[in-house]
């Protein structure tokens, strides 16, 4: 039978620091060092934890404590639930982005990352560099999560064709790029001097967060290949952008990706960047965010630093 729904009137909430802590760090000592609270205070917070959850979320196995199943997924939600208490608390009219303490959490790919990450760091730095910056890798299954997380996040940065257009969600626009082929520079298939859709269909392929047969296809490689008509023969499927290259150079294999990753990267290996058959959609950047945040003084001020950050030549 479940439980009922817990009202907040009746929680500690403090147990959601002490949560953080104990899965973070696997350990009620280390927790009680971070909490700055004695260990008999970490180990009760513990066993209160426990018995509201009805699990040992923590269990000893050859002298170390692992997670349960339950605390593998309540730690993967106690992050973003306390990043978002924080920036709550933290709200105000007043923001001096010299002096500000806060804690951002933006989510990104590692495409993006390489793009603008270095740009953002130095300018969120110069202009408040007190501030802290918490970047989090997209992962495969964001499209799913999209709606609950972006309540947790200052923002995402993700295209259009993720179907993130919410009714609560707003968005700038950050850049554009467009897509490419990515090939090793000795792959016969460059003896016609360019690539050609057969060649693309007949070529295995590295695939960056595939997966076979979503109805539409949410993932951006994968939307661009169905535009093409092409069934691609997948060879390599990996979670990140950045380790395409290593997966396609020494072999015959193709890859699809964007032309400002691919040319940093190409010039790295033995590999050829080329023109991409058919008429592929240019890739647009935006970054997203909910409405909640369109009125917080310090959002305001972190999303228009992205955007003359991603725009700046």
């Amino acid at each position: 039978m479940p439980r009922p729904v817990a009202h907040l009137a009746n929680l500690d909430l403090n147990l959601l620091v002490a949560l953080r802590e104990l899965v973070r760090e696997r350990s009620v000592t280390r927790a009680a060092q971070r909490l700055g609270v004695t260990q008999p205070a970490a180990s009760a917070a513990l066993a209160r934890l426990r018995r509201h959850f009805g699990d040992e979320l923590l269990v000893r196995e050859h002298g170390e404590y692992v997670l349960t199943a339950l605390g593998a997924q309540l730690a993967e939600q106690v992050e973003g639930v306390c990043a978002a208490a924080e920036r709550l608390f933290a709200a105000s009219t007043d923001f001096d982005p010299a002096t500000s303490e806060r804690e951002f959490t933006l989510v990104m790919a590692d495409y993006t990352i390489m793009v603008m990450g270095e740009a953002l760091s130095r300018a969120i730095s110069k202009a408040a560099p007190r501030a802290r910056l918490h970047v989090r890798l997209v992962r495969e299954s964001l499209s799913t999560e999209y709606a609950e997380g972006i309540r947790f996040v200052d923002g995402m940065v993700a295209p259009p064709t993720h179907g993130f257009t919410l009714p609560e969600t707003r968005s700038a626009e950050l850049f554009r790029d467009r897509w490419v082929c990515l090939v090793d520079a000795d792959n016969p298939a460059l003896d016609a001097g360019q690539l050609r859709l057969r060649d693309m269909a007949r070529l295995p392929w590295v695939a960056p967060y595939y997966r076979s047969n979503p109805n539409p296809p949410s993932v951006p490689v994968m939307r661009q290949l169905a535009l093409l008509d092409i069934q691609p023969r997948i060879a390599v499927r990996v979670e990140s952008y950045l380790s395409v290259p290593y997966f396609v150079t020494g072999t015959d294999r193709v890859a699809l990706m964007q032309e400002r990753l691919a040319t940093r990267l190409a010039a790295q290996m033995n590999l050829r960047v080329l023109e991409c058959p058919g008429d592929p959609e240019p890739i647009v950047e935006a970054l997203w965010w909910h409405r909640q945040y369109e009125e917080d003084t310090a959002h305001a001020w972190l999303r228009r630093l992205i955007v003359e950050t991603a725009r700046r030549p």
